[in-house]
This record gives structure tokens, C-alpha cells and sequence, in this order.
């Protein structure tokens, strides 16, 4: 028989209760027993951000963490951003350019961003590839997820597409 726990986890300023197995990834806790559909699943394996949420703040793979090790960390996912000051300039910028073809990995890639600026409110472009390096986007819409970036720190001019 699985060892199946009750946890209340702090989500997106909430508290709730779920029951799963101690070693349960946080990304099917989230997708199957709280249904949100922000935090993807990409490669399982940690390496592409798809799945990305933050935990106290910092961006975690939510496929590498157990529910168990999860404590009392506050977990926050795309779903938990709305009204966020930083979050809503990634996002005006994001649509403003188009950053998104399929979309896939976008959860990951403005949680990851959300990070960065909330760290370096004014990022270099190296900062910016740092930070984000880590997270695949399968369209290769890097450019412009960097251009996004950059004008919602307020470090670029505004381009148009004419």
C-alpha cells in the first residue's frame, strides 16, 4: 500500500490540503490534486523549467521536489502572480512583443524572470542570460523572451513591429 499522507501546503497565499505520498513531485500535486495548470510537465527531470514555481520567493524545479521536503515553504505558480507589480510589467511586455508561439514553457520562463527582476531590478544583459539560461523554450523565442525582460526592467527602448 502507498504511504499516503494528508499535507497543507501554503499555495499561492492559500492554505490547502491535499493527500498524496511523500515522495510525490510538487508538479503532480499541483497539475493533479489542485488542478492548477500554470507549472508544466517538460522533461521531468529538472533541466527544462517548464515546471517551474517559486518556493519563499526563488524559482524551484516543482518536478525534482517532493511534497514531503516541501514544509512550510510557501509555494507560489503562475496562478499566484496576478496583481503582482513586477509580474504584471513581465506580462504587459510579453504580450506587447509577442513573446509566445506555443506557450508551453512561458510559466517557467516569467516565474524565472519574476526572480531575476525582483533580485536585480535593473538587469545587464549578461544578467538576464544568466538567470535565464537555464529554462528550454522549444519555439526559441529567446530573443524576445530576453527582450521582454529587459523592457519590464526598464533597460530597453521600446521597439514596434512595424
Amino acid at each position: 500500500m502507498p504511504d499516503i499522507k494528508t499535507y497543507t501546503i501554503d499555495l499561492n497565499g492559500k492554505k490547502q490540503t491535499i493527500k498524496a505520498t511523500p515522495d510525490m513531485p510538487l508538479l503532480w500535486v499541483l497539475r493533479q490534486e489542485v488542478g492548477l495548470s500554470g507549472p508544466k510537465f517538460g522533461c521531468g527531470g529538472g533541466f527544462c523549467g517548464a515546471c517551474t514555481v517559486h518556493l519563499d520567493g526563488a524559482p524551484v524545479r516543482s518536478c525534482q521536489l517532493p511534497v514531503g521536503e516541501l514544509g512550510a515553504g510557501k509555494v507560489t505558480t503562475l496562478e499566484g502572480m496576478a496583481g503582482d507589480p513586477i509580474f504584471e510589467k513581465l506580462r504587459a511586455a510579453w504580450l506587447e512583443i509577442d513573446v509566445m508561439q506555443c506557450g508551453y514553457c512561458q510559466s517557467g520562463q516569467l516565474l524565472v524572470a519574476h526572480a531575476l527582476l525582483k533580485d536585480t531590478p535593473k538587469p545587464s544583459a549578461d544578467d538576464i542570460d544568466s538567470a535565464m539560461e537555464s529554462n528550454i523554450c522549444r519555439c526559441a523565442t529567446y530573443p524576445k523572451i530576453r527582450q521582454a525582460i529587459a523592457m519590464a526592467a526598464g533597460t530597453e527602448e521600446h521597439h514596434h513591429a512595424g
